[in-house]
Protein backbone atom coordinates (compact mmCIF):
# COMPACT_ATOMS: atom_id res chain seq x y z
CA UNK A 1 0.00 0.00 0.00
CA UNK A 2 1.04 3.42 -0.55
CA UNK A 3 0.51 5.62 2.00
CA UNK A 4 1.12 9.75 2.66
CA UNK A 5 1.81 11.74 5.78
CA UNK A 6 0.07 14.99 5.74
CA UNK A 7 2.53 17.40 8.13
CA UNK A 8 1.56 20.78 9.03
CA UNK A 9 4.78 21.45 11.11
CA UNK A 10 8.31 20.18 10.89
CA UNK A 11 8.24 18.57 14.41
CA UNK A 12 5.03 16.56 14.43
CA UNK A 13 5.78 13.45 11.41
CA UNK A 14 4.07 10.33 11.02
CA UNK A 15 6.40 8.79 14.26
CA UNK A 16 5.10 5.49 15.09
CA UNK A 17 2.08 4.91 12.04
CA UNK A 18 5.43 5.60 9.66
CA UNK A 19 6.69 2.55 11.42
CA UNK A 20 4.16 0.23 11.30
CA UNK A 21 3.69 1.00 7.32
CA UNK A 22 7.48 0.17 6.84
CA UNK A 23 6.87 -3.06 8.87
CA UNK A 24 3.85 -4.14 6.85
CA UNK A 25 6.15 -3.63 4.20
CA UNK A 26 4.33 -0.47 2.96
CA UNK A 27 5.85 2.63 1.44
CA UNK A 28 5.55 6.33 3.40
CA UNK A 29 6.05 9.59 1.62
CA UNK A 30 5.55 12.42 3.58
CA UNK A 31 3.87 15.72 2.32
CA UNK A 32 5.53 18.85 3.96
CA UNK A 33 2.00 21.15 4.00
CA UNK A 34 3.58 24.01 5.72
CA UNK A 35 6.54 24.11 3.33
CA UNK A 36 4.01 24.54 0.00
CA UNK A 37 4.84 20.23 -1.08
CA UNK A 38 1.62 19.32 -3.08
CA UNK A 39 -0.42 17.26 -2.21
CA UNK A 40 -0.32 13.70 -3.87
CA UNK A 41 -2.82 13.06 -6.81
CA UNK A 42 -5.68 10.43 -5.64
CA UNK A 43 -5.01 7.62 -7.54
CA UNK A 44 -1.46 7.20 -6.24
CA UNK A 45 -2.99 7.18 -2.44
CA UNK A 46 -3.93 4.04 -0.74
CA UNK A 47 -3.83 5.76 2.60
CA UNK A 48 -3.24 8.75 4.73
CA UNK A 49 -1.93 9.54 8.23
CA UNK A 50 -3.29 13.38 8.71
CA UNK A 51 -0.73 14.76 11.63
CA UNK A 52 -1.42 16.82 14.11
CA UNK A 53 -0.26 20.89 14.71
CA UNK A 54 -0.61 23.66 16.76
CA UNK A 55 -3.06 25.67 14.68
CA UNK A 56 -6.88 25.79 14.36
CA UNK A 57 -8.68 23.92 11.55
CA UNK A 58 -10.25 27.27 10.44
CA UNK A 59 -7.07 29.56 10.39
CA UNK A 60 -6.90 29.15 6.44
CA UNK A 61 -6.10 32.91 5.72
CA UNK A 62 -2.34 31.70 7.74
CA UNK A 63 -2.30 28.66 6.60
CA UNK A 64 -3.77 28.89 2.89
CA UNK A 65 -2.71 25.08 2.21
CA UNK A 66 -6.08 24.17 5.27
CA UNK A 67 -8.47 24.71 2.04
CA UNK A 68 -7.03 22.26 -0.05
CA UNK A 69 -6.42 19.67 2.35
CA UNK A 70 -10.12 19.71 3.30
CA UNK A 71 -10.93 19.20 -0.20
CA UNK A 72 -8.11 16.61 -0.51
CA UNK A 73 -9.68 14.43 2.50
CA UNK A 74 -13.22 14.71 1.17
CA UNK A 75 -12.01 12.95 -1.80
CA UNK A 76 -9.78 10.77 -0.01
CA UNK A 77 -13.18 9.50 2.16
CA UNK A 78 -15.80 9.31 -1.07
CA UNK A 79 -12.82 7.47 -2.58
CA UNK A 80 -13.08 5.01 0.40
CA UNK A 81 -9.14 5.48 1.20
CA UNK A 82 -7.76 4.94 4.34
CA UNK A 83 -7.66 7.74 6.41
CA UNK A 84 -5.78 7.76 10.02
CA UNK A 85 -6.34 11.31 11.75
CA UNK A 86 -4.31 12.49 14.98
CA UNK A 87 -5.00 15.12 16.99
CA UNK A 88 -5.75 18.02 14.42
CA UNK A 89 -5.89 15.52 11.86
CA UNK A 90 -8.54 13.86 13.53
CA UNK A 91 -10.25 17.34 13.57
CA UNK A 92 -9.74 18.03 9.89
CA UNK A 93 -11.16 14.75 9.09
CA UNK A 94 -14.15 15.65 11.70
CA UNK A 95 -15.05 18.94 10.08
CA UNK A 96 -14.84 17.52 6.45
CA UNK A 97 -17.53 14.86 7.96
CA UNK A 98 -19.56 17.97 8.93
CA UNK A 99 -18.43 17.69 12.82
CA UNK A 100 -18.31 20.71 14.30
CA UNK A 101 -14.69 21.39 15.33
CA UNK A 102 -14.53 24.07 19.17
CA UNK A 103 -12.69 24.35 21.76
CA UNK A 104 -12.88 22.05 24.47
CA UNK A 105 -13.67 23.33 28.06
CA UNK A 106 -10.05 21.87 28.79
CA UNK A 107 -6.69 21.96 27.85
CA UNK A 108 -5.30 18.44 27.96
CA UNK A 109 -1.59 17.91 27.74
CA UNK A 110 -0.01 14.74 29.23
CA UNK A 111 -0.59 11.24 29.73
CA UNK A 112 -4.31 10.56 30.66
CA UNK A 113 -6.44 7.47 30.92
CA UNK A 114 -8.34 6.92 27.97
CA UNK A 115 -12.41 5.07 28.25
CA UNK A 116 -13.68 3.11 25.38
CA UNK A 117 -17.15 4.04 25.31
CA UNK A 118 -20.40 1.63 25.25
CA UNK A 119 -21.03 2.40 21.44
CA UNK A 120 -17.62 0.82 20.13
CA UNK A 121 -18.94 -2.40 20.66
CA UNK A 122 -20.33 -2.12 17.03
CA UNK A 123 -16.98 -1.18 16.01
CA UNK A 124 -15.14 -3.01 13.60
CA UNK A 125 -12.00 -2.39 16.16
CA UNK A 126 -13.84 -3.37 19.30
CA UNK A 127 -11.81 -6.97 19.51
CA UNK A 128 -9.04 -4.66 20.08
CA UNK A 129 -10.08 -1.56 21.91
CA UNK A 130 -9.30 -2.18 25.88
CA UNK A 131 -11.71 -0.81 27.83
CA UNK A 132 -8.90 1.71 29.23
CA UNK A 133 -5.75 2.58 28.18
CA UNK A 134 -3.21 5.40 29.29
CA UNK A 135 -2.47 8.04 25.84
CA UNK A 136 -0.38 10.96 25.50
CA UNK A 137 -2.54 14.09 24.41
CA UNK A 138 -1.34 17.80 23.86
CA UNK A 139 -4.65 19.64 22.41
CA UNK A 140 -6.78 22.91 23.50
CA UNK A 141 -9.41 21.89 20.62
CA UNK A 142 -12.22 18.79 19.92
CA UNK A 143 -14.65 17.59 17.65
CA UNK A 144 -18.11 16.96 17.45
CA UNK A 145 -18.59 12.84 16.54
CA UNK A 146 -19.81 13.26 12.63
CA UNK A 147 -23.00 11.84 11.69
CA UNK A 148 -22.52 8.34 11.11
CA UNK A 149 -19.29 7.59 12.77
CA UNK A 150 -19.26 5.12 15.99
CA UNK A 151 -17.79 7.07 18.40
CA UNK A 152 -15.21 5.02 20.38
CA UNK A 153 -13.56 6.54 23.48
CA UNK A 154 -13.33 9.43 26.04
CA UNK A 155 -11.79 10.95 28.61
CA UNK A 156 -12.20 12.78 31.44
CA UNK A 157 -11.13 16.15 30.05
CA UNK A 158 -12.44 15.63 26.90
CA UNK A 159 -15.93 13.57 25.52
CA UNK A 160 -14.93 13.09 22.25
CA UNK A 161 -11.40 11.14 21.71
CA UNK A 162 -11.91 8.64 18.96
CA UNK A 163 -14.12 7.95 16.19
CA UNK A 164 -14.55 5.48 13.25
CA UNK A 165 -15.98 6.29 10.24
CA UNK A 166 -16.99 3.43 8.20
CA UNK A 167 -14.23 0.83 8.33
CA UNK A 168 -11.49 3.15 6.75
CA UNK A 169 -11.43 6.63 8.60
CA UNK A 170 -10.24 6.82 12.55
CA UNK A 171 -10.24 9.98 13.88
CA UNK A 172 -7.66 10.07 17.26
CA UNK A 173 -7.53 13.17 19.69
CA UNK A 174 -4.61 11.56 21.47
CA UNK A 175 -1.64 10.37 20.56
CA UNK A 176 -0.76 6.60 20.22
CA UNK A 177 2.19 7.40 17.38
CA UNK A 178 4.27 9.56 19.29
CA UNK A 179 7.68 8.13 20.40
CA UNK A 180 9.73 9.52 22.94
CA UNK A 181 11.37 11.50 20.50
CA UNK A 182 8.14 13.19 19.62
CA UNK A 183 7.44 13.79 22.86
CA UNK A 184 10.09 15.93 23.55
CA UNK A 185 10.08 17.55 20.56
CA UNK A 186 6.53 19.07 21.46
CA UNK A 187 8.63 19.62 25.09
CA UNK A 188 10.90 21.76 23.34
CA UNK A 189 8.45 23.31 20.32
CA UNK A 190 5.39 23.91 22.56
CA UNK A 191 6.48 24.71 26.20
CA UNK A 192 4.93 27.79 25.95
CA UNK A 193 1.32 25.98 26.37
CA UNK A 194 2.19 23.88 30.06
CA UNK A 195 0.57 26.61 32.09
CA UNK A 196 -1.48 26.11 35.04
CA UNK A 197 -4.10 23.65 34.05
CA UNK A 198 -6.30 20.76 35.75
CA UNK A 199 -5.36 18.53 33.14
CA UNK A 200 -1.35 20.36 32.30
CA UNK A 201 1.38 18.12 33.12
CA UNK A 202 4.92 19.39 34.00
CA UNK A 203 7.78 18.09 31.72
CA UNK A 204 8.90 15.84 34.60
CA UNK A 205 5.39 14.12 34.79
CA UNK A 206 5.18 13.88 31.29
CA UNK A 207 8.88 12.24 30.66
CA UNK A 208 7.69 10.36 34.09
CA UNK A 209 5.05 8.49 31.69
CA UNK A 210 7.52 7.60 28.77
CA UNK A 211 6.91 4.01 30.50
CA UNK A 212 3.74 3.80 28.97
CA UNK A 213 5.36 4.04 25.24
CA UNK A 214 5.67 0.58 24.64
CA UNK A 215 2.14 -0.32 25.45
CA UNK A 216 0.79 2.48 23.15
CA UNK A 217 3.31 1.51 20.19
CA UNK A 218 1.95 -2.34 20.68
CA UNK A 219 -2.07 -0.85 21.26
CA UNK A 220 -1.28 1.25 17.41
CA UNK A 221 -0.11 -2.00 16.01
CA UNK A 222 -3.27 -3.75 16.70
CA UNK A 223 -5.39 -1.28 15.59
CA UNK A 224 -3.64 -0.78 12.42
CA UNK A 225 -3.81 -4.33 11.90
CA UNK A 226 -7.41 -4.87 12.36
CA UNK A 227 -7.93 -1.19 10.14
CA UNK A 228 -6.32 -2.89 7.43
CA UNK A 229 -6.27 -6.53 7.58
CA UNK A 230 -9.45 -6.71 4.20
CA UNK A 231 -6.46 -4.53 2.34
Amino acid sequence: MRWFGLMHVPFEDAANLGVWAVERGHSVEAVHLYAGQSLPPIDRVDGVFVMGGPMNIYQEIEHPWLKAEKTFLKSCIEQNKYLVGVCLGAQLIADVLGGKVTRNPHKEIGWFEVTRTPAAADSPLSNVLPPRFWAFHWHGDTFVIPAGAVHLAESQACRNQAFLYGNRVLGLQFHLEYSQQSIEAMLSHCADELTDGRFIQSPDSIRNGFTHLPQAKNMLWKWMDELTKQA
